[in-house]
């Protein structure tokens, strides 16, 4: 069991390779998982939101799963994705990620619909009724539509096996917020879930950052947080700014497809991102390259 001590650092959302099917590709999943492992990440979270979580279906989540958490092997935590409309799938997914062997839960807000805040509050609670595991929270109100309020995290980081948030909006205040009305909750954790805020997400007193450039960068995120906590707010703030054009590549392309195209102009050979969804133009996969040569990650 993850204990709360253990939920800290980089936790990237790995991507989810899939075949020309669009089926897991567990080999280069395994790739993936190593790379990340190689450049000092403190976690794995597989099937979030750059994991195309919501494009595979149950068979292909469970592969998935099932091939992170032999391949890490308890190298590192795996938090893993239980996230859907209903409660109902979201429990089915959390009790299967258990089973499987994950060591937390990662819970988005639901999408689609606008459940009421009193609705949102019974979601999450008997989500985590119904797991031993820890659950992390995860607010991406930009994706889903759905926020949840500084007022509901205070009430929902009362729920014993609820152990922290993720916050990817670009509203920091926000995230200052939920940090402070959690701040005497020893038993709850503040995560940056927007790259921008790392370093800033650590002043404040957040523990690390669940980030999608980890998935390219790993070693770069990781200096970020590490010279944080060795007391070097100069380094740290110096990598946090090297890591920018990173992050604003995200909008080289259509959501999540950029991690996979740095991924795979890197040799990394991790495939296409399920359709609808395309690689990037041959304009701005250009333009990646002079953001990976710039962070040398690709020698050409």
């Amino acid at each position: 069991m993850l204990s709360l001590n253990d939920i800290k650092g980089v936790i990237p959302p790995i991507i989810t390779p899939v075949d020309e099917q669009e089926n897991v590709n567990t080999d280069a999943l395994k790739r993936v998982i190593d790379y990340v492992i190689n450049g000092g990440v403190h976690g794995i979270f597989a099937l979030g939101s750059n994991g195309e979580f919501y494009a595979l279906d149950h068979h292909n989540q469970k592969v998935a799963l099932e091939t992170t958490v032999a391949h890490v092997n308890g190298r590192i935590p795996v938090y893993a994705g239980a996230s859907a409309i209903t409660t109902k799938e979201c429990v089915s997914m959390a009790q299967m990620a258990e089973s499987i062997g994950a060591d937390a839960l990662t819970v988005l807000t639901p999408m689609f619909i606008t459940p009421s805040e009193s609705e949102l509050y019974e979601h999450f609670k008997t989500i985590a009724a119904a797991t031993k595991l820890p659950v992390l929270l995860y607010n991406n109100p930009g994706k889903t539509t759905n926020n949840i309020s500084v007022s509901l995290l205070k009430k929902l980081a009362e729920i014993d096996n609820i152990v922290g948030i993720k916050n990817t909006s670009l509203d920091f205040s926000q995230t200052i917020q939920y940090l402070d009305v959690t701040r005497n909750n020893e038993s709850f954790k503040v995560l940056a879930g927007t790259d921008f805020y790392i370093y800033g997400t650590l002043t404040y007193g957040g523990v690390g950052c669940v980030a999608g450039t980890a998935n390219v960068a790993p070693a770069l995120v990781v200096d970020i947080y590490e010279k944080f906590i060795a007391g070097d707010h100069p380094g740290a703030l110096e990598a946090q700014y090297k890591l920018m054009p990173l992050r604003s590549a995200y909008n080289y392309g259509s959501f999540p497809v950029v991690m996979k195209d740095c991924l795979n102009l890197m040799g990394l050979d991790v495939g296409h991102p399920v359709k609808p969804i395309d690689h990037c133009t041959a304009e701005r996969m250009e333009a990646l390259k002079v953001v990976l040569k710039d962070l040398q990650l690709l020698n050409e």
